[in-house]
């Protein structure tokens, strides 16, 4: 059986090779081509390799390359920092002898953190490693929706977000873009444990129903914490602009906290406190049209 990183290498390395073309890398683009981006002999040659060896890379074949040939390769395909350090991990994970059985605890949210969010008076909420929605404060509640009617393994930022409604018909802004964040934390996930049933059932079903998902998904795109500006279309409140950073959570790495900020004394921060206001003072929270992958999903 191959090995899940070697897999997880050279599926990784053909989405980079494709998405660059030779003249990004200095190479004549030659007579017409067959395939999107370099050709493996293309990449192997500004990597200094055979193309045979690196063709059983891409292919998932259990080679083990050297520091040196991996520092090559991200030259090779022009990889940015994170980029390259998810090459380094998934190529090291690859020497390792894979493992007959491997222990997995339940994520858990410590209490000292479920007190921190009970107090922050901002929108925040703790995701586990694979974007499960482990804990949130009333203020997130307000802001997004309230999870309460979902089942606690619908909770994923992921399956909140691809619904079936086609990307043209969502009405929040940079969807895509948010998406993607959201997917690039998911890969990094997925580059430190490919076999993990959590990423295994909710990129599997993802991938079986959402076009959308596999066409993002198939970017290989990667990021270890997100950060952003995101537009909240609030009824009865009007538009909210927040900052949103991600921390992560002390003790083992996994979960981190998502929050959700205003600049202080803005028309952003006045209208998140009438919303906590409004919030107070009603048991429903009003429906959201916008919530991009959170409990009140795009409908």
């Amino acid at each position: 059986m191959a090995h899940p990183y070697a897999r997880e290498l050279g599926d990784f390395l053909r989405a980079r090779r494709g998405r660059l073309h030779p003249g990004d890398v200095g190479l004549e683009p030659g007579g017409r081509r067959k395939v999107t981006g370099l050709r493996r002999e293309e990449v192997a040659l500004l990597a200094g390799l055979s193309t045979d060896y690196y063709q059983r890379m891409e292919q998932g074949r259990e080679v083990r390359p050297s520091d040196g040939v991996l520092d090559a390769l991200a030259d090779a395909l022009v990889l940015d920092d994170e980029e390259r350090q998810h090459l380094f991990t998934l190529a090291h994970a690859v020497r390792r002898p894979v493992l007959a059985r491997v222990e997995r605890g339940l994520e858990q949210v410590p209490e000292n953190t479920r007190r921190l969010l009970r107090v922050l008076d901002t929108p925040a909420v703790v995701l586990g490693r694979h974007l499960d929605l482990l804990a949130w404060n009333p203020m997130a509640e307000a802001l997004l929706g309230s999870p309460a009617g979902h089942p606690s393994h619908r909770l994923n930022m992921l399956l909140l977000m691809f619904d079936d409604t086609p990307t043209g018909e969502r009405s929040c802004p940079d969807w895509e873009r948010q998406a993607l964040d959201y997917i690039g934390m998911m890969r990094t996930a997925v580059a430190a444990d490919p076999t993990h049933p959590r990423a295994t059932a909710v990129v599997g079903e993802l991938s079986i129903r959402s076009a959308e998902f596999r066409r993002l998904w198939a970017r290989h795109d990667v990021g270890t914490s997100v950060s952003g500006t995101k537009t909240f279309p609030v009824p009865g409140v009007g538009d909210i602009v927040l900052d949103w950073d991600t921390y992560p959570l002390p003790g083992t790495p996994g979960p981190v906290m998502l929050v959700w900020t205003a600049e202080p004394g803005s028309v952003d921060a006045d209208r998140l406190h009438l919303l906590a206001s409004l919030h107070a003072t009603r048991s429903t929270p009003a429906d959201r049209r916008c919530s991009n992958g959170t409990p009140d999903a795009p409908r």
